[in-house]
């Protein structure tokens, strides 16, 4: 490789990925949710769905947000009635996430839209959106990739990898997530 074209491979990387203006939201963001929501008690949960709202979240007030959870942008997270954010869930919405009725995140999963190129020598970051159907359940420390739907009643098993839409009412397990079980189909 000539000295040119690392110049020119390094310069992918000079920079930030987001604007000004991004930065300084998430900042606001992230240090209101520092001061005002993170030490809160479990039973605060208005008052923690008050401030996503705050944000720009679109979240029903029969959701459920725990205090540990941490969201990279709240303008970009939907729930509907009786979705619920377990401790210690990570979400990394850089692109929208929405998340369905009665369905459950569990504890340390992480919710992942970006992604990079890596076949491009600049590596540039790509979203793609996140949609979980409702009463699916995405249990303890799993993790959904970029532009994944997770089917209505859909399970994706403990500490497995979706990067591919999973079915709905369907048991995933492992890494990469394949299809180990059916669940019947509830009615309500």
């Amino acid at each position: 490789m000539t000295t040119p074209d690392l110049l020119t491979e390094r310069k992918a990387f000079d920079g930030p990925t987001f604007s000004l203006s991004n930065r300084l939201k998430r900042l606001a963001w992230s240090m209101s949710w520092l001061l005002l929501a993170r030490w809160t008690p479990p039973q605060a949960r208005l008052w923690r769905l008050a401030l996503l709202r705050a944000f720009g979240a679109k979240v029903s007030w029969r959701a459920n947000v725990y205090p540990s959870v941490k969201v990279w942008a709240p303008w970009h997270l939907e729930m509907a009635p009786l979705a619920a954010l377990a401790p210690r869930v990570e979400v990394y919405n850089i692109a929208p996430i929405s998340i369905g009725e009665k369905a459950i995140v569990s504890q340390g999963a992480y919710l992942c839209t970006g992604t990079h190129d890596h076949r491009n020598p600049a590596f540039p970051l790509y979203a793609r959106p996140i949609a979980i159907g409702r009463r699916a359940w995405v249990c303890a420390e799993a993790f959904v990739g970029p532009g994944v739907i997770v089917g209505e009643g859909a399970v994706l098993a403990a500490r497995a990898v979706a990067f591919k839409p999973l079915a709905a009412w369907t048991v995933y397990q492992g890494n990469p997530a394949v299809a180990v079980n059916t669940r019947a189909e509830i009615v309500d």
